[in-house]
């Protein structure tokens, strides 16, 4: 009961124009090899099971693996009611120390991921003229050869006037390919003229806007101890094993509700 009133709370806060729809999520590496592409993974894998446990459908739209393990980047569609809305709580840099299983001397390492999502726009909101595009075919890529099509049926797309580059490569089909690397590229452009209309009101009114794709919003620490805090709202927990099994609640939680708790007497 506490957990169905805590959500109501929640959809009562998420009131922005995208908060009640899909999402478009992205996972990116940061540098480090195999260590970075290692934590991605497990990042990936973290959050496909906290949608599981929230009833969200996710589609993994493009994978890059990595060369030895891990992954060099993955796009997710997540849908479901709020997704979008709750998947702004996970924007950020993702930092995870442990001892590395790559590393023979079994020494400390700290890796790093960024985390981005995308509200999943209708065609009506962005506009897009097929003479901007570059459409090409390759064949999907995997691990050690497996499960990849022999016909080039992945698709990457260019939208020209803003160098804006996507992919998918998860079907077998072309055309299913091409409709899902679409929709991508669709919520992509709409972010970017938005981030653009908003740099260009912020100049004129004489503000400098920040720059927070650096910042790092939760530490995840498997030794010499075991902790996981946000550093935005100070949640924290010793339970790595779950949190990294998808139990991100109170984490996404106490960052939605922070709007709220300012305003409270």
């Amino acid at each position: 009961m506490e957990q169905r009133v805590n959500d109501l709370e929640l959809r009562v806060l998420l009131s922005g124009p995208h908060d009640r729809g899909n999402a478009i999520l992205s996972i990116n590496p940061g540098a480090g090899g195999t260590e970075s592409q290692d934590w991605a993974q497990m990042l990936l894998r973290m959050y496909v099971r906290w949608c599981d446990s929230r009833g969200f459908k996710t589609q993994v739209l493009d994978l890059q693996p990595g060369e030895e393990a891990g992954i060099k980047g993955a796009v997710v569609s997540v849908v479901g009611p709020y997704a979008y809305g709750y998947f702004k709580a996970e924007v950020g840099v993702h930092r995870l120390v442990r001892i590395s299983p790559y590393d023979a001397s079994h020494r400390r390492h700290t890796s790093f991921a960024s985390v981005a999502v995308l509200p999943e726009v209708e065609e009506v909101e962005v506009v897009i003229n097929e003479k901007d595009l570059k459409i090409e075919t390759f064949r999907a890529s995997g691990h050690g050869g497996q499960h990849v099509n022999v016909t080039d049926s992945a698709v990457r797309i260019t939208h020209l006037p803003t160098g804006t580059v996507v992919s998918c490569q998860n079907e077998r089909s072309q055309h299913k390919n091409k409709a899902l690397a679409m929709k991508v590229l669709r919520s992509r452009l709409y972010e970017h003229f938005r981030e653009k209309q908003e740099q260009e009101m912020q100049a004129l009114a004489g503000e400098k806007k920040e720059i927070a794709w650096g910042s790092q919003i939760r530490s995840y620490i498997l030794a010499p101890y075991q902790l996981v805090k946000d550093h935005r709202t100070g949640v924290e927990t010793g339970n790595v094993e779950a949190v990294l099994g998808g139990a991100i609640d109170p984490f996404v939680n106490a960052y939605l509700f922070q709007p709220a708790r300012r305003l409270s007497p």
